[in-house]
């Protein structure tokens, strides 16, 4: 009896283990054949990214976003070399004018007051009965202005070589010497007398005007005018005088 239990409890043994190695070669040939493997916890990217700095490169902003006031911002224009360069020659050449009209008024109050010199020579030398009028030529109303140039000062609205005259009130107070009558405003006087075609067929004497001044023509481009207050009664190149278009009279 001991004898077969003995047996049955070696069978069962055999048994057990015969099962165990059924289980585990399967798993270590396995195992053996692949390897350890691995499984993912995020799903597979096959697509690859290009650009990766496309999102720098861009300038569309939501209209939702908020950049702290950014979005406002003033900033100053800058001018390009070449609109400086040619502002700068604009300057030069407005200076240059502004030289050379200078110049030009400085050359002619020079001979102005060479001029009143000899005149007041000559009058002392002679003996000449003085009357309200004498009689009107180119040559003797422009020595007769020339008297006050560098003298007589600008006053808008006045009509005296004392106290002072504007554009208008001079020339009429200089042709009133020769009994010559002008209207009171440098528009009315660019109307009197004749027309004279051009700058070049003008004559000493002849009226310079248009509605904003007038001057007499002292020839050579130059006019004797009442211009602004800081120059007076002067000598001007006529292109200085007048900035506009202008008309040219004879009331001689």
């Amino acid at each position: 009896m001991k004898t077969i239990r003995k047996h049955i409890v070696i069978l069962a043994a055999v048994a057990v283990a015969g099962s165990l190695l059924s289980f585990t070669a399967p798993m270590a040939n396995a195992a053996d054949k692949d390897g350890v493997t691995s499984s993912r916890s995020f799903p597979k990217i096959n697509k690859t990214k290009k650009d990766l700095l496309a999102e720098s490169k861009s300038v569309d902003v939501e209209k939702t976003s908020n950049w702290g006031g950014l979005g406002t911002m003033s900033v100053p224009k800058t001018k390009s070399t070449a609109e400086q360069q040619a502002e700068e020659r604009a300057a030069q050449e407005q200076a240059a004018r502004e030289q050379a009209a200078a110049e030009a008024a400085e050359a002619a109050a020079q001979s102005a007051a060479a001029s009143r010199n000899q005149t007041r020579t000559d009058t002392t030398s002679t003996t000449t009965t003085t009357t309200s009028t004498v009689s009107a030529s180119s040559s003797a109303i422009v020595s007769y202005a020339n008297q006050f140039v560098g003298v007589s000062p600008y006053v808008y609205g006045g009509s005296s070589p004392t106290s002072g005259w504007d554009c208008s009130g001079f020339t009429q107070y200089v042709f009133a010497h020769f009994g010559i009558s002008l209207p009171r405003t440098s528009g009315a006087q660019a109307s009197v007398g004749t027309a004279v075609a051009s700058l070049a067929d003008a004559q000493p004497g002849d009226l310079i005007a248009n509605s904003t001044h007038v001057g007499i023509y002292a020839g050579n481009g130059m006019v004797v005018n009442a211009l602004k207050p800081s120059v007076g009664t002067a000598y001007t190149p006529v292109q200085y005088a007048f900035s506009g278009g202008y008309s040219i009279r004879r009331v001689m």
